[in-house]
């Protein structure tokens, strides 16, 4: 069973900085597309990146790109998403999800992860 415990979110005001950490244990890490989604109170789940099993590509929502990054760590199974310049619209809790059957088109699709993280809250305030 594949297991994801998100950390690193919190309270920062408009412009600053976060960087989310998602662990992952169980499986085989390279196997697994890596995602992040992020939900708002009374909003569906949104995709915010993917990156892709080696590394090589990543994928960003249009409302994130090039504010946020999406890295992982094959060795030390870990998938990051620093959050720069930050905006009160990015609050919400934001979630880690993992996939072993995605392809290039389905990276934006929740449906399509096969393992979520608990989440952890981001709060942007103005």
């Amino acid at each position: 069973q594949v297991q994801l415990v998100e950390s690193g979110g919190g309270l920062v005001q408009a412009g600053d900085s976060l960087r989310l950490s998602c662990a992952v244990s169980g499986g085989t890490f390279i196997n697994n597309v890596m995602g992040w989604f992020r939900q708002a109170p009374g909003k569906e789940r949104d995709f915010v990146a993917a990156v892709s099993r080696g590394a090589l590509r990543t994928y960003y929502s249009d409302s994130v790109k090039g504010r946020f990054t999406i890295s992982r760590d094959n060795a030390k199974n870990m998938v990051f998403l620093q959050m720069d310049s930050l905006k009160p619209e990015d609050t919400a809790v934001y979630y880690c999800a993992a996939g072993a059957h995605l392809g290039s088109t389905d990276y934006f699709n929740p449906r399509r992860y096969d393992y979520w993280g608990q989440g952890t809250q981001v709060t942007v305030s103005s």
